[in-house]
């Protein structure tokens, strides 16, 4: 697991000084990781979102797939029907802390090019997602 930046939480909410769990969204849905790419699309349209937080069997956070990973990997040419979500995820993704300030988060975000980062406790389960303004 690959956190992005850890800060002792700051006791005042200033914007220069605001954390992470100040400005995430909550969790939202999420999926174990075995299930199948097809299913989760289908969760997701049900769910009317554009990402869902993957966990494995222990509900530890595994990453987060997005509406355009998933339909890359159905329209790839070599897609077969039991593709699972860990198939897509490989590694185990970017994540933050909620302690995390803002300004150290989005830079980050921007260099990897992420729109959305799971935000998670110190054993790995999901408390949020913080996704970048476009």
């Amino acid at each position: 697991m690959t956190l992005v930046q850890m800060q002792p939480r700051s006791t005042s909410a200033t914007p220069v000084h605001r954390t992470v769990a100040d400005a995430m969204d909550a969790a939202g849905p999420q999926v174990c990781d075995d299930m199948t790419v097809e299913v989760a699309l289908s969760v997701m349209a049900g769910a009317h979102t554009g990402h869902l937080l993957v966990r494995d069997d222990d509900g530890v956070c595994t990453g987060l797939v997005t509406r355009a990973q998933l339909t890359a990997a159905r329209d790839s040419s070599a897609y077969p029907d039991r593709v699972q979500l860990r198939d897509i995820l490989g590694e185990r993704g970017s994540f933050t802390s909620p302690v995390t300030t803002m300004a150290e988060a989005e830079d980050a975000m921007r260099r990897s090019r992420l729109d959305a980062l799971p935000v998670v406790d110190e054993h790995g389960r999901a408390l949020g997602v913080l996704a970048l303004a476009r």
